[in-house]
């Protein structure tokens, strides 16, 4: 049987849920650690945190139930048109689907429409999972982190030019 999956935005009623998902991720992947997502203190009121202009969040369901998710947020400090994607998270049964790559492309729309000229992003070597598909997507590595880095525990820095 396949699954049946939609994206669609967060709304308030997922803030819970999306994050027990996050911390349940780090978790499986040893990367709860300092520095990271897992410590972020609006990590379970990512609904108010992306209510503000030029940022948006993604919820990918699978089956009816939320299973993660990814956004893309105007970080302080990031050179000018510059967003970070931030928070993909998915959960075991959302991946190999496709799902990753969905919501990065929503996402990437989403930063165009904003007008950003170039989405960044911060990971670790632990999520391994993630890394290859930001690749395929068409980020590149950066040798150092850009702006404020909020979540010092990353380690890997890449970065994609939009076409608009």
């Amino acid at each position: 049987m396949t699954a049946i999956s939609k994206i669609r935005p967060l709304q308030p009623d997922d803030n819970q849920q999306l994050g027990t998902i996050i911390r349940q991720v780090l978790e499986e992947f040893h990367a709860n650690k300092p520095g990271t997502a897992y410590f972020d203190n609006n990590l379970y009121e990512l609904y108010s945190a992306f209510a503000i202009p030029n940022a948006a969040y993604w919820i990918v369901e699978v089956d009816g139930s939320v299973a993660g998710g990814a956004g893309i947020f105007p970080v302080p400090g990031l050179p000018p048109a510059h967003c970070e994607l931030v928070k993909l998270y998915l959960l075991p049964e959302a991946r190999g689907l496709g799902l990753g790559k969905q919501l990065i492309a929503r996402c990437l729309q989403s930063a165009r429409s904003f007008g950003y000229t170039h989405v960044y992003l911060e990971t670790l070597p632990e999520l391994e999972q993630a890394i290859p598909l930001y690749e395929k997507m068409g980020f590149t590595y950066l040798p150092a982190p850009l702006g404020n880095a909020v979540h010092f525990g990353c380690s890997i820095w890449m970065i994609k030019a939009l076409a608009l």
